[in-house]
């Protein structure tokens, strides 16, 4: 957890395969710890073939099976489902915008939202951004993209920098060059 507090949370991305990752890996976590998540990120990556939506996108009854057997994974068959829908479906908005970065920065005006948080207590759980974007990704026929978890995609790929004040990376995550 510190070394992806340290390392990936909070920075920002501009790689669609990595935003396809944050976005299956956050719809898996609903219900659960990001630490169960992230123990299983490798597996993750090996069984969707390090996270190509277009290998996930052909993806048919068999493979739902594959996958919903694999101890590695968190097996439920909704959220096993939806990554092949939402492959299904990035690969749309790719098509329409010409990437997902392109799409998906927009919900920020293109540049990571700054806060000044002092505490943990005040960490939102959702902001007017992200329910913008769970609406428009519902609209679009993702699944598993709720306002809490669109927020907490928001502050794993950088989109919003909620780290603490007093915490150095926020320091040097507000300073970063896009």
């Amino acid at each position: 957890m510190i070394a992806y507090h340290d390392k990936e949370w909070g920075v920002p991305i501009h790689d669609d395969r990595h935003f396809f990752e944050f976005l299956i890996l956050e719809g898996a976590q609903a219900g659960l710890s990001w630490r169960t998540v992230l123990r299983k990120r490798a597996n993750y990556r090996k069984a969707f073939h390090n996270f190509n939506p277009i290998k996930i996108a052909s993806y048919n009854q068999s493979d739902l099976h594959r996958l919903l057997s694999n101890p590695g994974l968190i097996r439920n068959r909704l959220k096993l489902s939806s990554t092949i829908l939402n492959a299904r479906c990035f690969l749309e908005v790719q098509k329409e915008f010409g990437s997902f970065e392109a799409y998906i920065w927009r919900f920020v005006g293109g540049r990571p939202l700054i806060h000044r948080l002092i505490s943990m207590s005040q960490l939102p759980a959702r902001s007017m951004e992200s329910d913008e974007m769970s609406r428009d990704l519902l609209r679009r026929g993702f699944k598993f993209v709720g306002p809490t978890i669109c927020y907490a995609f928001m502050q794993a790929t950088g989109m919003v920098n909620d780290h603490l004040v007093s915490c150095p990376r926020w320091k040097k995550l507000r300073n970063r060059k896009l």
